[in-house]
């Protein structure tokens, strides 16, 4: 009960002050709060969607290697027991050129898949969105296309495409090198590199040689971030089988390690650039705090007269920094979230506020006889590989962001409380 007279000390010099640094802290922090959960969200919406990608359709959590043909199946089974493994996927692999109608050729990746794979490895048929036909390699005659290979190409369902090794001849009873396709789906992924250079076809094609080195086993985890755990229990029931010893295993983090260290490091430096703004605000809470001390001298020492402890002024001030704080940092994780999980939408708000200005510039611009016809898009499709802007928030992030804004408030507050703590009431009140 003693010490209520703090909090209401506190919030009358922050409601009642003559000084509107309170409400231009609050905004700060708000400002910085709202901007770093909007940009860290749609930063790993793309980073993730990439993620993916990757991940379901290329190079799966782990792969497998040098195991010979004959005993892929005795492999599969073997992970298949191990808890956690969802999948087990068979594939080949080889470079090639491919023609269309056209004449224009194209080098691709081809992957060669079971026809049953879109049901075995769920989470990568879902990744390939079809705009033309679906998954279906059941006929060792037919191939899918990426979309942007497809246009490359000039070619549709039901057209004809040619395939030429790179590496040598395709088939035994082929001397020439070339293999006739006919295109049953053109698929999506929303990453340009597989859209543009990929093909897959059925395993059993005559275009891949009878290479036991060549097959290769890739393995889906109900959870990625247990990879290690799974490639240690994968060495021990190998070892106990026998024959496998010359499998080679590999875990996505390995992998592909340059291209997600670099996504963490772009995302890690957007933090840093982006947490400057709790920087400043937190100097200029810092700098309030201080000449709020000094305007108060008088009142600091009467409060000390009537038998406040150093403790007790200080806190006074440190309640302040709180309560700008969480208040700043409340408003801009509210704001933050709203256009976050709406992120589509408040993008076409500013490209219609925008494209509105435009127009009326437009008007007035011809008059003069000059004047644009186009229109402003935040992420014009022209540009970016997108369709839409993708959003994903991470709880965790959102919660350090948050705890980035109260501190900041909190920390600078507490620097500068320290020297209303140190003022004397028989100094203050000496003259008075």
């Amino acid at each position: 009960m003693k010490k209520k007279w703090i909090l209401f000390v506190a919030s009358r010099y922050i409601f009642k002050g003559r000084s509107n640094s309170p409400v231009l802290s609050v905004l700060g922090i708000a400002t910085g709060v709202l901007a770093l959960i909007v940009i860290i969200a749609v930063m790993n919406g793309f980073q993730l969607s990439f993620i993916e990608s990757i991940l379901e359709i290329s190079s799966y959590h782990i792969r497998l290697e040098n195991f010979s043909v004959d005993k892929s199946d005795e492999l599969k089974n073997l992970l298949l027991e191990i808890p956690g493994v969802n999948a087990a996927v068979p594939f080949k692999e080889y470079q090639a050129l491919v023609r269309g109608r056209m004449g224009s050729q194209q080098a691709v990746l081809v992957r060669g898949l079971q026809e049953n794979t879109a049901e075995i490895d769920q989470k990568m048929g879902r990744n390939l969105d079809f705009e033309e036909g679906f998954f279906d390699i059941s006929n060792p005659g037919c191939i899918l296309l990426g979309a942007e290979l497809a246009r490359r190409l000039g070619v549709y369902v039901g057209d004809e495409v040619t395939l030429f090794s790179i590496t040598g001849v395709l088939s035994a009873d082929n001397e020439s090198g070339l293999d006739y396709y006919f295109v049953s789906g053109v698929f999506r992924t929303g990453y340009y590199e597989y859209d543009s250079s990929w093909a897959i076809l059925n395993i059993e094609s005559p275009s891949f040689l009878a290479n036991e080195s060549d097959m290769k086993l890739g393995i889906k985890l109900t959870n990625r971030f247990n990879d290690r755990i799974i490639l240690e229990q994968a060495e021990k029931k190998l070892l106990l089988a026998g024959g496998f010893d010359n499998v080679k295993m590999t875990s996505w983090s390995d992998y592909n390690r340059s291209f997600f260290g670099a996504l963490r490091t772009e995302k890690l430096f957007m933090f840093i650039l982006l947490g400057l703004i709790f920087l400043v605000v937190g100097l200029n809470i810092f700098q309030a705090q201080r000449r709020a001390v000094l305007q108060r001298r008088e009142e600091i020492g009467l409060l000390r007269a009537v038998g406040g402890t150093e403790k007790a002024v200080r806190f006074v001030f440190i309640c302040d920094g709180a309560i700008i704080g969480f208040t700043g940092a409340f408003i801009g994780l509210v704001f933050g979230l709203a256009i976050a999980f709406n992120i589509q939408g408040f993008f076409t708000i500013i490209e219609d506020i925008v494209n509105v200005f435009i127009g009326i510039m437009n008007i007035l611009a011809g008059f003069f006889g000059t004047g644009w016809t186009g229109s402003f898009a935040v992420f014009s499709p022209a540009i970016f590989y997108i369709k839409e802007i993708p959003s994903q928030i991470l709880p965790y992030e959102v919660l350090i962001i948050f705890m980035f804004g109260f501190l900041s408030a909190f920390l600078a507050a507490w620097f500068a409380s320290g020297k209303a703590a140190k003022i004397q009431p028989a100094q203050v009140l000496r003259y008075e």
